[in-house]
């Protein structure tokens, strides 16, 4: 089977060479803001997962900014006037504000002809009907992908990272964004505490079973951070993490149950250096993915 790379997808799709923007919309999340919790997921950094997302300013402000981290990557080939990107809304819950206030935001970076998508991250408990028919409106314009950050399927787990909503609230965003046309992008974490290799290909089935069909998943590795709950918890009690050759097993063990068409937007994840407590074998990111390819094409 010939396989491609995730750039390579994009390549495809757009026609072109294609880099992430990391933008903010200024959102926080109802686990911060004492709607359901504070603090946040227990392994969610004071960033909101988006640590290397630009600070919230204006959108055409943080585009700028963030081309001039990512164009060093181009081809040198390719003009600075035929560089296309994504806008990926990254850090918090993107969609946990009212229409009024995100459409201005979203919009604005839609409207700059650089931009050939919109990628959002957000919480399946912060998609009202209106945001919804927001999200629908702008893929008329450009290409939407909504991110919803599941993590796992196990509600003991989840219970225990704070994450604030059921199963059934994650299926039903679902069924509701798929009805509105829209591209759907699900986060696992793996090596979660607690959870077994078991439990975390159980997610992946689960996700592999969903009709319609996954769009796409991102398989991210959990990273223990400097600041946050988990962290503590980590000083205080270590738990297993997952070792460089297990974690690579397993994403091949993963990918292997998706369907064809579910597209893997991530196999691994970053985090910043200065943050990470473990596992430290991650922050080597060359070895990391050369040790997936090598476990991929052993997997055939």
């Amino acid at each position: 089977m010939y396989v491609i790379t995730f750039s390579d997808y994009l390549k495809q799709t757009f026609g072109t060479k294609v880099y992430k923007l990391s933008l903010s919309s200024g959102c926080t999340c109802p686990v911060r803001d004492g709607t359901l919790g504070t603090g946040g997921c227990s392994f969610c950094s004071a960033g909101g997962s988006g640590d290397f997302a630009e600070p919230f300013r204006p959108v055409r402000e943080q585009i700028a900014a963030a081309k001039r981290r990512v164009d060093a990557k181009f081809p040198h080939a390719i003009p600075p006037e035929q560089r296309r990107y994504i806008a990926y809304f990254q850090s918090f819950t993107n969609t946990y504000g009212s229409p009024e206030r995100l459409r201005p935001i979203f919009e604005e970076a839609a409207d700059c002809p650089e931009i050939v998508a919109l990628s959002i991250g957000t919480r399946p408990d912060c998609l009202p009907p209106a945001i919804v028919e927001m999200l629908a409106a702008l893929n008329r314009c450009k290409p939407v992908w909504v991110e919803l950050g599941l993590q796992t399927v196990h509600e003991r787990t989840a219970l225990a990272f704070g994450r604030g909503y059921a199963l059934p609230v994650f299926e039903d965003a679902y069924r509701r964004l798929k009805e509105a046309g829209l591209l759907v992008v699900v986060h696992v974490i793996l090596g979660l505490p607690g959870e077994s290799r078991e439990d975390m290909l159980a997610t992946v089935r689960y996700l592999a079973r969903l009709q319609p069909v996954l769009d796409g998943i991102k398989l991210q590795l959990l990273h223990v951070l400097e600041g946050t709950a988990l962290g503590e918890q980590y000083r205080r009690e270590p738990f297993p993490l997952p070792d460089m050759e297990e974690y690579c097993r397993l994403v091949a063990d993963c990918i292997a149950l998706l369907p064809p068409q579910t597209v893997v937007h991530r196999m691994t994840g970053d985090a910043p250096k200065k943050l990470l407590i473990a596992p430290q074998w991650s922050a080597d990111k060359k070895r990391v993915l050369n040790t997936l390819k090598k476990y991929l094409k052993l997997s055939d």
